[in-house]
């Protein structure tokens, strides 16, 4: 696909309200972003390491990640395609550096415009400004809610929605423990621990690097149970 093509395409699949606007400080902003690909794996961004870009996300997911003054990793949230990153929308606003680190969990590709210009759309555009906060405003509602389930969800109601939620192609997950460990922000010893109870009863089967679900209507009883 050349490159004005596919432009064009992901302006009108994942933001629409922007693709269409006739304002012209929005237009100015598409006119400036540029098409950025992170090869999986890539730090997006670090602790401590500025904001420059403002980033729309239009394939792949990157993994927001803090981490503890030991070095343990917690996963915050994911951003996919047509969501931005709460944490760069922040920082931006705010001039401060990143709090936390972003990972590529595959093959990225997404609009980078430089913090120049997105202050101001932001500054001269009524439409922006809604774009922005909307975007905002359900990514830290769901930032709540992520955090609600570590704090107070059970290990194995969360044990069991991360194995329903990750399940691949086989009836298995491709995940170690200490993947999970991340994912569910705990140790990779409850991690192990809750996994080899489900194992005891029968609802999944461990392998390297591989859980395969045996019973999946158990862990779908085990999620409704603790209501994670």
């Amino acid at each position: 696909m050349r490159e004005q093509q596919r432009y064009v395409l992901y302006w009108d699949q994942f933001f629409p309200c922007l693709s269409n606007s006739k304002d012209e400080a929005i237009v100015r902003f598409k006119r400036c972003a540029r098409i950025v690909t992170l090869r999986e794996h890539e730090l997006v961004f670090h602790l401590g390491s500025p904001c420059e870009n403002y980033l729309l996300v239009v394939e792949g997911r990157v993994k927001v990640l803090m981490i503890s003054k030991t070095g343990r990793e917690m996963l915050l949230y994911h951003v996919g395609p047509g969501e931005s990153c709460v944490l760069t929308t922040s920082c931006l606003l705010a001039g401060e550096p990143y709090p936390a680190k972003g990972v590529a969990e595959s093959t990225v590709t997404a609009f980078a415009v430089s913090k120049y210009e997105f202050n101001d759309a932001l500054k001269k555009s009524p439409a922006f400004q809604h774009f922005v906060v909307t975007k905002l405003g359900k990514r830290f509602a769901s930032l709540i809610i992520r955090m609600s389930e570590v704090a107070f969800g059970s290990i194995a109601g969360r044990m069991a929605q991360v194995l329903l939620q990750q399940q691949c192609t086989g009836n298995g997950v491709k995940a170690t423990h200490q993947g999970l460990a991340v994912e569910m922000g705990t140790a990779r010893e409850v991690v192990s621990r809750q996994l080899k109870d489900f194992e005891s009863q029968g609802w999944v089967r461990l392998r390297r690097g591989y859980i395969e679900i045996i019973d999946e209507s158990a862990l779908q009883g085990m999620l409704a149970r603790t209501g994670n």
